[in-house]
C-alpha cells in the first residue's frame, strides 16, 4: 500500500467530515472508512489536529518549523561557544 501525504488543512476537513457523518447516525468505522484511512491514522490525526481550524493549522505547523530552526540556530551557537571556550584555554 503506498503512503499518501495529506495536507493539514485536508486532515482538518475529513476529521470534521467523519464528525458529520457520525453526527447522522453512522458507526465511527464506516465514517472513517468513507474517507478513506485506516482507524489508526484517523485516531492520530484526531489526537494531533483535533480541535482545530484550518488556519490554526496552518500557523500551527509555521511554528514548528520555526521552533526548529530556532533550536538549530541554538545548538549550533552552544557548539560553537564551546569550541572557543576550549581554544581560549589552551586544550587543542
Amino acid at each position: 500500500m503506498s503512503k499518501k501525504r495529506h495536507k493539514p488543512e485536508e486532515i482538518v476537513a475529513k476529521l470534521r467530515q467523519v464528525e458529520v457523518l457520525t453526527a447522522q447516525g453512522r458507526p465511527v468505522a464506516e465514517a472513517i472508512r468513507s474517507i478513506g484511512v485506516t482507524e489508526v491514522t484517523y485516531y492520530r490525526w484526531r489526537s494531533e489536529y483535533g480541535g482545530l481550524k484550518g488556519d490554526q493549522v496552518k500557523r500551527l505547523k509555521e511554528l514548528e518549523a520555526e521552533n526548529n530552526r530556532l533550536r538549530r540556530a541554538v545548538s549550533d551557537l552552544t557548539i560553537e561557544k564551546l569550541i572557543l571556550k576550549e581554544a581560549a584555554s589552551g586544550n587543542f
